[in-house]
């Protein structure tokens, strides 16, 4: 029977690790090896065994066809890995690795454990955050919290410093993803400022440019290309890796792979010397790609570099002399070398398991979401409602109207980013919300709320004053994102931010002005027969221009300006209809004080219906050609 023990685990690209607090310390669980971290690699032999770990990825050179590594890229996608007559989802692979961290974590405890914080990059989206906890759960372990890597290190770099004022910079380069986020710990608070980071760059990718590298001179050497030898390749990462490791410490690197060919003049064998030079040459893009978050995330945290105190590197990629030289130079200090890079966000993960197990008291994480979170609005935009960084957990109600009159149905389109645009953000979940009250446009009332958990994961719901009804959706896995797609997402906001906000003016313009115009058309059908004829002929004029303009779809500037035309004949209306009021109430003995007050009252909602679309942002949610739409 399990106990309440609650381990950590660093579920890594490249390397994994487990953790647990013992004696109110965090300390680091050996695998059944000896190791302290476990290669993330899965391989699977033809009499159905499966090897996780350093094993597995030993035979991966002879073996590479049925060996799975670096599967943490595909989390939250519907990628399938094919195994011979089998196919793996990127939750059951990395199943497979959490029971192997599971299983060595008994050993050592001489127990069974059932409970497990797992950590994620901060820059996972609520997709790849489902399939993490997914995979959790395929390996036998009750998630108890998913937790960001970056705030996972600043629990092991604070754990006794939890009562002192810092502001801590967390530079995390794994094998395959990348994270900066920045904490201010006080009086035993650690508290995200903000995050930002790329999920498809790491340490992988600085292998990759080595294994290009190797391609390229023994296709210079002997004219053979060997990128499609399945076998060669695997040689080759397996060479580039090693090669990195050797030039973090040193200045030249000897690489030799004999039989990496042949043709018919013999086999062919690969001797190269790469240097640290040629290194930074070859992987100087991928530092530079790292200095463009820790811009964001300073400037969303309001913060100079002068301000940071400390810098923490974790993941293995840090150790690599360019990238602590970049991270010198961006921030104008040196990095802390308190912590092990390899083992700090397992270690962290254990201190959260232990805050929610009560061993550890008087420490209180607020973490925030990576990429804000709206639904798509009418004209294909994107409305947020709750803004990236916000601390989590969070709830925020946003209320929307219908905008086609006799509207029953709408359709929300849940969404995850940064840019103004809702096609080029990612698409979370859609659902329907039924059972609306046949009504004007304008009348009903939705109120649609998000719910954001410690988790990072996300639940939404809409419901219709009206009637009650409700609908709530948990966002589940639907398609990941597409390589580097987290990673454009902020430069693409900060790119296209002025044609963005430009397509946004001119489709809310266009709104305004279809929303004024409807609210006139009521006003004239409804009071043209108690004013002055000459008051109705503006109105009427100004709507005949702004329906031409848009038929004819005019330019923004001119649509602006008749809207304000109307908005201008609309309230001389309004006094004229506010004078005939007071006349007929002072008039006529038989009204009422309180019918007075009514039909004063009345009015006063009928003149302010036909302005306050004006002189608001109206956002409207897209549903489909039907034009069933729900406006704010």
């Amino acid at each position: 029977m399990a106990n309440d023990k609650v381990i950590g685990i660093d579920l890594g690209t490249t390397y994994s690790c487990v953790a647990v607090v013992e004696g109110g310390r965090p300390v680091i669980i050996e695998n059944a090896e000896g190791a302290r971290t476990t290669p993330s690699v899965v391989a699977f032999l033809p009499n159905g065994e499966r090897l996780v770990g350093q094993v597995a990825k030993r035979q991966a050179v002879t073996n590479p066809q049925h060996t799975v590594a670096s599967i943490k890229r595909q989390m939250g996608t519907n990628d399938r890995v094919p195994i011979g007559d089998s196919s793996y989802s990127p939750e059951q692979i990395s199943a497979i690795i959490l029971q192997k961290l599971k299983a060595d974590a008994e050993a050592h405890l001489g127990e069974k454990i059932s409970k497990a914080v797992i950590t994620v990059p901060a820059y996972f989206n609520d997709s790849q955050r489902k399939a993490t906890r997914d995979a959790g759960q395929i390996a036998g372990l009750e998630v108890l919290r998913i937790i960001n890597e970056p705030t996972a290190s600043s629990l092991a770099y604070g754990l006794d410093k939890a009562h002192e004022h810092q502001i801590i910079l967390v530079f995390d380069l794994g094998g395959g993803t990348f994270d900066v986020s920045i904490l201010e710990i006080s009086d035993g608070v650690f508290e995200v400022r903000a995050t930002s980071g790329n999920n498809h760059l790491g340490g992988d990718d600085f292998d990759a440019c080595i294994m290009s590298w190797m391609i390229e001179e023994f296709n210079k050497a002997h004219g053979i290309d060997i990128s499609r030898d399945v076998m060669a390749v695997s040689r080759l990462k397996e060479a580039a890796e090693k090669s990195k490791i050797e030039l973090s410490s040193a200045m030249s690197s000897e690489i030799h792979l004999p039989f990496l060919a042949a043709d018919a003049s013999g086999p062919k064998h690969l001797q190269l010397a790469l240097s640290r030079t040629k290194f930074n040459e070859l992987t100087h893009h991928l530092v530079e790609a790292t200095l463009g978050p820790v811009e964001a995330a300073l400037s969303d945290a309001s913060l100079s570099p002068e301000q940071i105190d400390q810098v923490l590197l974790v993941g293995g990629s840090t150790r690599i002399p360019a990238i602590q030289d970049g991270i010198k130079f961006k921030l104008g200090k040196e990095p802390s070398k308190q912590i092990n890079p390899d083992e700090a966000v397992a270690l962290g993960a254990a201190i959260q398991a232990s805050i929610i197990s009560g061993e550890v008291v008087d420490i209180l994480l607020l973490d925030v979401i990576p990429l804000s979170l709206g639904i798509e609005t009418a004209g294909g935009l994107f409305t947020r409602i709750i803004e990236r960084n916000t601390t989590i957990p969070t709830s925020r109600t946003m209320t929307f109207t219908t905008t086609d009159d006799g509207q029953t149905t709408v359709e929300v389109h849940v969404l995850q980013g940064e840019r103004e645009v809702a096609k080029f953000n990612q698409s979370l979940t859609k659902f329907f919300l039924t059972d609306i009250h046949r009504a004007p446009r304008g009348v009903p009332q939705i109120d649609v709320t998000f719910e954001v958990n410690a988790d990072g994961i996300l639940q939404c719901r809409a419901r219709d004053a009206a009637t009650g009804s409700t609908q709530t959706v948990t966002v589940s896995r639907t398609t990941g994102l597409a390589p580097d797609e987290v990673a454009r997402l902020q430069k693409e906001a900060e790119e296209f931010a002025e044609q963005d906000q430009e397509l946004k003016e001119r489709i809310s313009t266009k709104i305004k002005a279809e929303t004024l115009v409807l609210e006139a058309d009521r006003s004239i059908q409804k009071y043209g027969q108690s004013v002055d004829s000459e008051l109705i002929q503006r109105v009427q004029q100004a709507l005949s221009s702004i329906k031409e303009s848009l038929k004819e779809d005019g330019d923004q500037s001119t649509l602006k300006s008749l809207v304000a035309g109307l908005d201008v004949a609309l309230l001389e209306l309004g006094r004229a209809l506010y004078a005939h009021s007071r006349h007929r109430a002072g008039a006529s003995a038989e009204i009422s004080e309180e019918d007075r007050e009514a039909l004063h009252d009345h009015l006063d909602e009928d003149i302010h219906s036909h302005h306050g679309h004006v002189h608001e942002e109206v956002q409207v949610i897209a549903i489909d050609d039907s034009e069933e739409v729900l406006s704010e």
